[in-house]
């Protein structure tokens, strides 16, 4: 189903915790609300699932206002299905009772209900547990669970609250993958809360950054990345080396080079933001000189803190070729535009 927000507020006493919010969400996309905590995430999934109404504004659901007073459409009619952070299975029930449950207010036979059911946990991988309870499957295995459970019944829109953020590093990423196909499979409407912006670009079609309230940008990972509309973006996404600068003839002057400031005032004050992975290491002589202090093999890169002349703190730099290079040893820095933002000084 097509989702909509139209002009959307949502008040809890003196507390905004969004303000006039439009989004449109296609049959079938991926969308992942990403913020941090308190932004306003969580809060408009309740609202699609109609868990809570508006205090100004529509929900649509195939352009239908399913929110107003007088047409509000209750959660278990909207076609909605909802997987929790907690995930909220049923410690008593097993997990095939687990992914029933709900699915006979549908009207079936109990045979049609069984092989649903069935049916849901094959396609998650859990055959062989069915008759397991809760408290015996692994923190993944839960989490697939509550995943058959919502979409057993088929629903038109899946609303997602941080399904990965109790699983491990390594688990995260199995999981996280394994819905993702599980997502594409279905054609469901889906919907992610996440706080993790590697989550949100490996899942979702398009990513809405949400901040205050607000949305702050909308467009797909690679959009968001490459082309962050704010400083507040781009740090979401990186953790930047940033030099304090001043505009003078359209560019920015700073210890590693000087960078284009386009659209920038003449005088303004501004934020250059340099990418650790994009510094590029060369032998001493070439380019801007440079003196390793630390390095740490962090796998498949490693990180490195390099002092260079008139800049105050250690360069980070993040290098896949780096292995050779020892503590204490000068080096050239090579730094491509490309790998640098320049933003508005105070404009996060």
């Amino acid at each position: 189903m097509a989702l909509a927000f139209d002009s959307v507020t949502q008040r809890f006493g003196d507390v905004t915790a969004l303000k006039d919010v439009s989004l449109s969400v296609e049959p079938g996309e991926i969308i992942a609300l990403l913020g941090q905590s308190g932004c306003g995430k969580t809060t408009l999934l309740r609202l699609a699932a109609g868990v809570e109404r508006p205090s100004a504004g529509r929900v649509l659901l195939e352009g239908r206002d399913v929110s107003s007073p007088a047409g509000f459409v209750e959660p278990e009619r909207r076609g909605v299905g909802l997987v929790f952070q907690d995930y909220a299975l049923f410690p008593h029930l097993t997990v095939r009772e687990n992914v029933r449950f709900g699915l006979g207010v549908r009207g079936e036979s109990d045979a049609a209900i069984e092989a649903t059911a069935l049916r849901a946990i094959a396609r998650v991988g859990l055959a062989d547990l069915a008759d397991a309870y809760p408290h015996m499957l692994s923190g993944g295995e839960q989490q697939r669970v509550a995943l058959a459970r919502a979409v057993a019944p088929r629903p038109g829109v899946l609303l997602m609250d941080e399904p990965f953020s109790n699983l491990d590093r390594r688990l995260r990423d199995i999981v996280r993958d394994e819905t993702a196909a599980l997502l594409q499979e279905t054609g469901a409407t889906s919907i992610i809360v996440t706080h993790d912006p590697e989550d949100a670009m490996r899942i979702a079609d398009r990513i809405v950054l949400m901040r205050a309230g607000e949305i702050v940008q909308i467009g797909t990972g690679e959009e968001l990345y490459r082309k962050p509309g704010s400083l507040f973006a781009a740090r979401f996404f990186c953790d930047f080396n940033e030099i304090a600068g001043r505009v003078a003839q359209g560019a920015v002057d700073t210890p590693f080079g000087r960078f284009p400031a386009k659209g920038l005032a003449e005088g303004a004050e501004a934020v250059v933001c340099i990418r650790p992975h994009g510094i590029r290491i060369v032998p001493k002589g070439f380019y801007l000189p440079g003196r390793v202090m630390t390095r740490r093999f962090l796998g498949e890169v490693d990180h490195l803190l390099i002092a260079v002349e008139g800049f105050e703190r250690p360069l980070s730099v993040r290098a896949s070729l780096a292995g050779a290079t020892r503590e204490g040893e000068d080096v050239g820095l090579d730094i491509p535009s490309d790998e640098v933002l320049v933003f508005p000084a105070g404009y996060t």
